[in-house]
């Protein structure tokens, strides 16, 4: 059956997918094609059952179809699917975000993380008056034109496309830093500071591996910005509400100017922010005049995943017991690749996890990373697909648990992962 619907899908949407990492270019093989997903694990079309680490790329930190989740959303349907108008739930939804960044003074709803940081950039544009941006390599904060670039070689490159149809022009505006480089922040602000808008990061790199950053250079990024009159972007469209109710704002106590967020705020509908300070919020329109709308914007469906989403993080010793379920998850994970004699290590920051297949510390810049893992790990996912585990289908992405994990799920992916390690390495020795 799986066959049948990927060949459909195949013929009625390019590469067969909406977006490109489900067609598991990077690891090889046909995709299976989901019908269901209910706690933490999720089924295709043949029947077959998987303990789901991908969670939808971060939004399912409930588990999937969460009761409390599926029953608001419910609610909220019977009294109409969108109304293009400011609703109950959007404001409900808006003070338990503002509760959690105590930092911002308003939000602004938003359908997608990409919208969401595209919309910063211009705010932030609009505030300073300002164009370049500073984004770091191995950083995605999503697919607008200006983010879509890649660096070059030296200190501080003007970006370069990394898609057909993004203008020169445009990505010219865009200079992109190494990770984890003081020197090379303090030559670029050197040189183009007065005029730089933004500089926009993941606190916690997350979409090329989990990339871990000292807090002392996060703080450098804080005094060099606020020095030279640009602002400082934080992009927790995965980190905000995982890692701590106040994502990495909460944890490093560092506070920016700008906080893009979204996945675990729609509860698994599309849904994402930006929030900040009130007077710069307030350059927006229809107060200012920096123009961003969206028709679905606030839709009532996602804010009723999200209030319900917040309202369950919110119970005693939920986020508990995603770091114990975490660490016992890490701990079995590296025991397994210890006992495969593999080189590698885990990376984990709460509920998020990357498998770094690759000696050494774990890197904390993308230019740290060896790109050679690729293989193997492609092997090694495969193998885990057929023993009902379900990890991205890419050496680079991180895997996400979920409250619906418990201890029998983690020993099922630890058992998994020592098996497809052990045939791994006899098929492909450690050198």
């Amino acid at each position: 059956m799986t066959s049948s619907l990927w060949e459909r899908a195949r013929r009625a949407m390019p590469g067969g997918v909406s977006s490109p990492v489900r067609a598991f270019r990077a690891v090889g093989g046909e995709p299976p094609v989901v019908i269901a997903a209910h706690g933490a694990e999720i089924r295709d079309a043949e029947g077959k059952s998987y303990v789901d680490l991908v969670g939808s790329w971060g939004p399912a930190i409930l588990g999937h179809a969460h009761p409390a989740v599926v029953e608001a959303v419910t609610r909220a349907a019977r009294d109409g699917l969108s109304f293009g108008a400011t609703c109950e739930l959007e404001v409900e939804l808006a003070e338990r975000v503002l509760t959690r960044y105590p930092f911002a003074g308003r939000v602004r709803f938003v359908s997608t993380g990409t919208e969401a940081v595209m919309s910063a950039v211009r705010l932030a544009r609009g505030a300073t008056g300002r164009e370049r941006i500073v984004k770091f390599e191995g950083c995605y904060h999503g697919h607008s034109d200006g983010l879509l670039v890649k660096a070059g070689s030296g200190l501080a490159t003007l970006g370069t496309p990394d898609s057909a149809g993004v203008p020169p022009a445009i990505a010219a505006l865009t200079h992109v830093l190494p990770l984890d480089d003081e020197r090379a922040l303090e030559h670029l602000f050197e040189r183009h500071g007065k005029e730089i808008a933004a500089v926009v990061i993941e606190p916690l790199p997350a979409n090329a591996g989990l990339l871990v950053q000292r807090r002392e250079f996060l703080v450098k990024l804080r005094q060099i910005t606020r020095r030279h009159g640009a602002l400082l972007v934080f992009d927790e469209v995965i980190s905000g509400f995982r890692v701590a109710p106040g994502g990495m704002t909460e944890r490093l106590a560092i506070t920016p100017d700008l906080v893009t967020l979204g996945k675990v705020l729609g509860g698994g509908l599309p849904a994402a922010a930006y929030i900040g300070p009130a007077e710069l919020m307030e350059r927006l329109a229809p107060e200012g005049p920096v123009y961003q709308a969206g028709t679905l914007s606030g839709n009532p469906l996602s804010m009723a995943a999200g209030i319900a989403t917040l309202d369950e993080l919110a119970r005693p010793g939920v986020y508990e017991r995603l770091e114990q379920a975490g660490a016992a998850l890490e701990l079995g994970l590296a025991r397994a690749i210890g006992d495969a004699g593999i080189a590698g290590s885990l990376v984990r920051v709460g509920s998020i996890l990357w498998i770094a297949l690759q000696p050494g510390r774990a890197p904390r810049a993308w230019h740290e990373i060896d790109r050679g893992v690729a293989r193997r790990y492609a092997a090694l996912h495969h193998g885990l697909l057929a023993r009902g585990v379900w990890l991205a289908p890419s050496a680079f992405e991180v895997a996400f648990l979920s409250a619906a994990h418990d201890a029998t799920h983690v020993e099922r992916v630890v058992r998994a992962f020592g098996e497809a390690l052990a045939a791994t390495a006899e098929a492909e020795p450690a050198r």
